[in-house]
């Protein structure tokens, strides 16, 4: 029998650092988690975003390592990618695990693209613009933020720390603000995440956090909201995970402690039929 595999995918800063402690919960699941194009080390890679994009792009990934069928875990707009990746290549996925995100953000019609990001992602996308003299102005910038104020870890400076590359003689996200607008307009006023969503076919499991980016309530899905989701979409299992925020439903302790059993039930539930990875 394979080892189990999920695949998972995550938002900026980098995606591949945000998995360590859902990873040090996951005894013998092996873990694939790259950064998607326009982020960490791939955001020089060439070529358009949006959510088709990524999905060829881990389509590729499973590729090259020889991986037929995974269970796939994605983490905020890893979690619309997770979508559109099951909609386009079915039979590579096992069960999908979506982790504060993929199903549709509460967001007003008719905004421009800026309007739609700043909305959205708020200061999260002021951030990109920034310089930053050294490592240490960055992390101090980080360790203001709201979100991470009662949950700061040596595992938060690592995936801190990695997403900075040299700007001339300062430093600057490694994050490419074109391709955040590309995804954020992608993810919330093209078709293909609809699409994706209308034909779901998969096993689906959605973990949602009750605080948002900013650690604000009431979180990325307001409870009505999402009570229009779920009834849109009834073959969707939702759990909530109480006390954590965005970030911190995987970046934490408690968060992973909360999570970590849920992904082992979706890879136990997919049994051998999967090579079992988690990709972010």
């Amino acid at each position: 029998m394979p080892r189990p595999t999920c695949s998972s995918c995550t938002a900026s800063p980098p995606p591949h650092l945000a998995w360590p402690f859902l990873v040090d919960r996951l005894p013998g699941v092996r873990v694939i988690a790259p950064d998607l194009r326009g982020r960490g080390r791939s955001n020089e890679l060439a070529g358009p975003a949006g959510m088709a994009a990524h999905a060829a792009d881990l389509a590729a990934v499973l590729d090259a390592l020889d991986i037929d069928r995974i269970v796939v875990v994605g983490h905020s707009m890893g979690a619309f990618v997770s979508v559109v990746f099951a909609s386009l290549h079915p039979d590579r996925v096992a069960r999908l695990v979506l982790i504060d995100g993929g199903l549709p953000l509460d967001v007003p019609a008719g905004l421009d693209p800026d309007e739609l990001v700043s909305r959205i992602l708020g200061p999260t996308a002021a951030r990109l613009s920034m310089r930053f003299a050294d490592v240490g102005e960055y992390r101090d910038f980080w360790h203001e933020h709201p979100a991470f104020r009662t949950d700061w870890t040596p595992e938060l400076e690592h995936y801190i720390e990695y997403d900075l590359v040299p700007d001339g003689g300062a430093l600057r996200p490694a994050t490419s603000y074109q391709t955040t607008l590309d995804d954020t307009i992608d993810m919330n006023t093209g078709t293909t995440l609809p699409d994706a969503l209308a034909g779901l076919r998969h096993p689906t499991l959605l973990v949602t956090a009750p605080r948002g980016l900013r650690n604000e309530p009431p979180g990325l899905y307001s409870p009505e909201h999402l009570a229009g989701l779920l009834a849109a979409h009834p073959n969707v299992e939702h759990v909530r995970v109480e006390d954590r925020n965005h970030y911190t439903i995987v970046m934490s302790e408690q968060g992973a402690d909360a999570v970590a059993p849920l992904i082992l039930r979706e890879l136990a539930a997919a049994g051998a039929e999967v090579d079992s990875r988690p990709v972010s």
